[in-house]
């Protein structure tokens, strides 16, 4: 072999497994940073384990906005394994693509008019994944009660009731009382610790809930009848729910359907007649009569809401 060849080939070798060992060195270096930073971040909450989290310089200038922290309250009461910065992210990218959808389906007029639905969506459906983990942990009641019964029967303490509870329940109310046990075992106390799980996850039933056990544990009385008597009721209040919430079916599909009437005119106006929708949002007035149907229909939806809405 000629020594010139020779010699590039080793030099093209060697200069590949020192590529190889930069990245690896760079990319370590990498973690081993994010990792600090993370250790260092200014709310000192500890980093969750698990996947690698994306955006993370979107995530620490966003924590530090009054909007970031509003996001990151929202959050942590939905059980959404997303950062403040990866929420964001993808709720700007929702947005820009539902902007770009309606603009080329409908017409440029409803861009923005659909960036401004999606970015309400984006918020609702923080609020509705609140309301599923609420909806969850009001289901888990009546075996959250009957456990601190069984327990406080065998004769253990209401703090070890509850930490026995966190390890026997699936989350939502596992991860929620287990928050409570490491509050308890750093000192805090249990009506502190049990009040905020109320205000994380409001309820009336769990109110009634948590004010059993703050005035057991402050003033004593007969915890496991009072815990058998309230597995009952809220067995009985978990039941009707289940009814109501069948009842009122037909009307919440009523509810959606307002609105999706609505845009399913518009996109068969403009399947008729291609090009309808751009002469009648190129004038002032019909951007108002399209202005005015939209807030007929929002106002349809939230009526029909508001009027199916029974709390029991």
């Amino acid at each position: 072999m000629n020594p010139l060849i020779a010699v590039t080939l080793g030099t093209t070798l060697l200069a590949c497994v020192l590529v190889i060992a930069g990245v690896h060195v760079y990319l370590a270096g990498r973690a081993q940073r994010a990792a600090l930073i993370a250790r260092l971040a200014s709310d000192g909450a500890p980093v969750p384990a698990g996947r690698r989290r994306r955006f993370p310089g979107v995530d620490r200038r966003l924590r530090g906005t009054a909007l970031g922290r509003r996001i990151e309250r929202k959050l942590a009461v939905t059980g959404l394994d997303l950062t403040p910065g990866e929420f964001f992210v993808y709720m700007l990218m929702s947005v820009a693509g539902i902007w770009l959808l309606a603009a080329s389906l409908l017409a440029p007029f409803f861009g923005p008019v659909a960036g401004l639905v999606g970015l309400w969506a984006a918020g609702a459906f923080l609020d509705w994944q609140r309301a599923r983990r609420t909806e969850r942990f009001i289901n888990q009641l009546p075996e959250l009660a009957r456990i601190l019964a069984n327990a406080t029967q065998a004769g253990l303490a209401l703090r070890t009731a509850i930490a026995m509870a966190a390890e026997e329940l699936e989350a939502p109310a596992g991860e929620e009382l287990a928050r409570v046990a490491d509050r308890l075992a750093v000192g805090h106390s249990i009506e502190e610790s049990l009040g905020e799980i109320a205000e994380r996850l409001p309820s009336r039933e769990l109110v009634v809930l948590v004010s059993t056990l703050v005035l057991s544990a402050r003033a004593g009385g007969a915890l496991v009848g009072s815990l058998r008597n309230l597995t009952v009721t809220l067995e009985q209040r978990k039941e009707t729910r289940r009814e109501i919430r069948t009842q009122l079916s037909q009307v919440t599909v009523t509810a959606y359907l307002v609105p999706a009437i609505g845009l399913g005119s518009l996109l068969l106006v403009n399947l008729m007649m291609p090009g309808a929708l751009d002469r009648m949002t190129g004038a002032f007035l019909g951007q108002s009569a399209v202005l005015v149907a939209l807030g007929l229909f929002t106002l349809g939806f939230v009526l029909i809401r508001r009027l199916s809405k029974i709390d029991v």
